[in-house]
């Protein structure tokens, strides 16, 4: 995998900043606009990765990413889950720089989405295609980004209710969780609500 990275790099820096550009401030309705070019720009991401399909679904609010790659139907399904909205960036005086040029220091991805929750899906999504690419999938995937969690998910229940059959997995992976600190690396093993 080191050396998948490694060979790929470049252009993963430029797939994720190229999302990492987008404002998609779901809280602001001017940005309207940039939700849904955020959502078809993750729908060409997952296309380009491996899935046999990437839908843009529609709700009343912003629209919800779909995508799948059914190796077999009787193998395992893991669903992962995500979100391509941000916080408002203001008050913008607060930033040394602009919040949607995405700038590396020191090792780290500065941007707003970088670590939630754009970097996080972004990862889950090269996981992905690198198993794809290098023949190691061997179990169905689908993804689900939505782009309102940072306002509550008001649309997100209506949409899981009305694609219940289509979400059907084994187990679902959160890319969107709290850390312990930035230090330690953790994983989540459950969530209520």
């Amino acid at each position: 995998m080191k050396q998948y990275i490694e060979q790929n790099k470049d252009r993963f820096f430029e797939e994720l900043f190229s999302l990492l550009r987008i404002p998609s401030v779901s809280a602001q309705s001017e940005h309207k606009p940039d939700m849904l070019k955020c959502a078809h720009r993750l729908q060409e991401l997952l296309i380009e990765a491996g899935a046999d399909k990437a839908e843009v679904f529609p709700t009343a609010g912003n629209p919800v990413v779909y995508a799948e790659k059914i190796i077999d139907p009787s193998a395992k399904t893991i669903l992962i889950y995500g979100h391509y909205d941000v916080q408002p960036v203001e008050p913008l005086e607060k930033w040394n720089s602009d919040p949607f040029e995405p700038e590396i220091h020191d090792g780290a991805i500065w941007g707003r989405g970088a670590n939630d929750d754009k970097g996080q899906l972004f990862m889950h999504l090269k996981a992905f295609e690198y198993e794809v690419r290098t023949g190691q999938l061997h179990h169905n995937v689908k993804f689900i980004f939505e782009g309102e969690e940072e306002i509550g998910s008001p649309n997100l229940p209506k949409w899981i209710e009305s694609h219940k059959k289509m979400l059907k997995a084994d187990i679902v992976l959160v890319s969107d969780t709290t850390m312990i600190s930035e230090k330690v690396p953790s994983i989540n093993c459950g969530m209520r609500g």
